[in-house]
């Protein structure tokens, strides 16, 4: 038995065992729990780092992460954290470290989005205050004068709706198939508003050869005491001695004026030609010269003519001035009847001869005209001049000159048929 005197001692004995047992037990436990808030920041730090699925559906954070900045991750997973004062001056390292990659995620954001792209603020057009009746009607005062900007449109909207009727490229009216033309110079020109639909070399002064005919035609129906039916004789002053060309009209032959006219026009017979200018009055000098006075009354300037025939390359003209002459022969129902017809059969008092329209757009139907003439000398080329009617109702005036040959010419004339039919209605 322990005695009352040995109690207080042993008493004392137990409480020192006892707290040297606590200081042990505290010395045991894990660094970690020792500082709540050293904890606490581990602990926050845990939970806001990404995972590793969040980092790559972010390849641009990834790719960011330099090598560097995985070998430091991986030091802060294995080395604990430290205690007191320690752990604060880890975290504020760790604060520094993460500081310039935030600096290199930001710089990228930044250039994304240069200065160019930023619009400047509109200005602010202050209204100014009208005009009073008193300010009006002062001897100083000055309007303000606002120039007029005309709205932009394109070449199409403009020609279709101030230009009147023009050539569509759907028709196919374009630069390429303009380039493939044969004839040198070529007008075309709508009667009925007078705008020009096309136009190359159209001032160009050249030889007109036979179209030469068409005036002939005007000057001789200009006649007031002209018997149609009155025969004229085929001399030897019909002969053409410039070409020597040849004719079927024969030396003696004797037809009526109105058949001499059909076979000039229809088939340009050039002894048809000059017997109608012999039977003028004053002769063929006085016909010349009232053909030069037709053309200038008509606004010809450029036209001129030394013979009845065109087979002088005198006989000279513009593809723009004979489209007038054209519309002043389109006036003469003779000309428009004779020009057009396919054929005809003529008697000449040795026989009959049989004569066919020279154009063969008319001839065979390939085109619907009210009026024509063709015609050709080596210093002219073929030409040929149309008066003709778009869907049979409108018409159109086509003049070419200079092609290299009678197919070329054909071909124009083909070819703008398809531009005119398709374009205009």
């Amino acid at each position: 038995m322990i005695s009352l005197s040995r109690l207080p001692l042993l008493v004392s004995a137990l409480l020192l065992a006892g707290l040297t047992a606590t200081a042990s037990f505290a010395a045991t436990t894990p660094r970690h729990r020792a500082d709540p808030h050293v904890h606490a920041a581990a602990k926050k730090k845990k939970i806001t780092r990404k995972p590793r699925s969040a980092q790559r559906t972010v390849p641009a954070l990834a790719a960011a992460k330099t090598p560097d900045a995985k070998r430091r991750g991986k030091r802060a997973k294995t080395k604990p954290l430290p205690h007191g004062h320690a752990a604060h001056r880890s975290i504020a390292q760790s604060k520094s470290h993460v500081k310039p990659h935030a600096k290199v995620h930001a710089k990228p954001h930044v250039k994304a989005h240069p200065k160019a792209h930023v619009k400047a603020p509109a200005k602010r057009h202050h209204a100014k205050p009208p005009v009073t009746t008193a300010q009006a009607e002062s001897p100083n005062f000055a309007p303000t004068i606002i120039p007029y900007v005309a709205p932009q449109t394109s070449v199409s909207t403009t020609a279709s709706a101030t230009e009147g009727p023009h050539l569509l490229a759907r028709c196919g009216y374009t630069p390429a198939s303009r380039k493939r033309l044969f004839s040198r110079s070529v007008f075309i020109v709508d009667e009925q508003t007078h705008t020009p639909l096309f136009a190359r070399n159209a001032d160009a002064v050249v030889p007109i050869a036979s179209v030469s005919k068409l005036m002939t035609a005007v000057v001789w129906l200009d006649q007031n005491h002209a018997p149609l039916a009155r025969r004229i004789d085929v001399t030897d002053a019909d002969l053409d001695t410039l070409k020597f060309t040849h004719s079927r009209l024969t030396v003696g032959s004797s037809l009526t004026r109105a058949n001499m006219l059909h076979i000039a026009l229809m088939s340009s017979e050039n002894r048809a030609a000059s017997a109608l200018s012999r039977d003028y009055p004053g002769g063929q000098p006085a016909f010349v010269d009232a053909m030069n006075a037709k053309a200038a009354s008509l606004g010809m300037p450029h036209t001129h003519f030394v013979n009845a025939t065109g087979l002088s390359p005198q006989n000279v003209s513009t593809a723009r001035e004979l489209a007038r002459l054209v519309r002043a022969a389109n006036g003469y129902p003779l000309i428009r009847r004779y020009s057009t017809d396919h054929q005809e059969r003529v008697p000449t008092g040795r026989g009959q001869l049989q004569y066919v329209n020279s154009n063969r757009l008319v001839r065979y139907n390939r085109v619907q005209a009210s009026l024509q003439k063709t015609g050709f000398i080596n210093e002219s080329g073929h030409n040929m001049v149309m008066r003709m009617m778009v869907h049979g109702r409108r018409p159109v005036i086509v003049t070419m000159l200079g092609s290299a040959s009678a197919e070329g010419s054909r071909l124009d004339g083909e070819r703008i048929h398809h531009w005119l039919n398709c374009s205009l209605r």
